[in-house]
């Protein structure tokens, strides 16, 4: 005897399926982290197109499956609290101090958001989500346009870290210490 056509579309559909995940939330995770990804790849950032989409797909996925299979006994504030706190020892990897600058903060910050719009997606569906990546990709991208046109912007603890290794451009602190050869507290080579 030979199966039925809609046999085998049962079976594709079983094959496919990613239940209690749903493929739309997988595309718009990858989509959101896409987006705001590109943007931090292109300025040479540490969180690209593959970690961004994996944060927001990895932050969809334990909620999802909290919410899939323990709905009654999970509390999802508390998996949402762990995931804030697991994504903050994430972000603090990319944080970096180099000569008394802390160096990757705007990166931290771009972890922490990413994590918050995988939350989003099974709590306000895709479209909220999509809607506050697009939200932040504005942020970066209008704040980065106007550090370019204000210098204002970028003095003191704001200023660009690449500005500052050239010649006098450096912050002042830095001259004194490693410049000034009188200066008491610069470091001495060990012998």
């Amino acid at each position: 005897m030979r199966p039925h056509r809609g046999d085998h579309m049962n079976e594709i559909e079983s094959l496919l399926s990613i239940d209690p995940f749903a493929w739309s939330a997988v595309g718009s995770c990858i989509l959101c982290g896409s987006l705001i990804g590109l943007e931090r790849q292109i300025k040479g950032k540490p969180v690209g197109i593959l970690t961004a989409s994996l944060i927001v797909l990895g932050t969809y996925i334990f909620l999802t499956i909290t919410q899939g299979f323990f709905p009654e006994s999970a509390d999802p504030t508390r998996i949402i609290g762990q995931i804030v706190t697991g994504i903050g020892f994430l972000g603090a990897g990319v944080m970096l101090a180099k000569d008394g600058v802390i160096l990757g903060v705007t990166s931290a910050a771009t972890i922490w958001v990413l994590a918050s719009i995988g939350v989003i997606i099974p709590i306000a569906g895709n479209a909220t989500a999509i809607k506050m990546a697009l939200v932040v990709l504005a942020v970066l991208l209008l704040v980065d346009r106007l550090e370019h046109v204000f210098s204002s912007l970028t003095r003191g603890v704001h200023a660009h870290y690449s500005t500052w290794r050239q010649g006098d451009e450096r912050p002042s602190w830095w001259r004194r210490r490693y410049i000034n050869p009188e200066a008491s507290n610069r470091p001495t080579e060990r012998e």
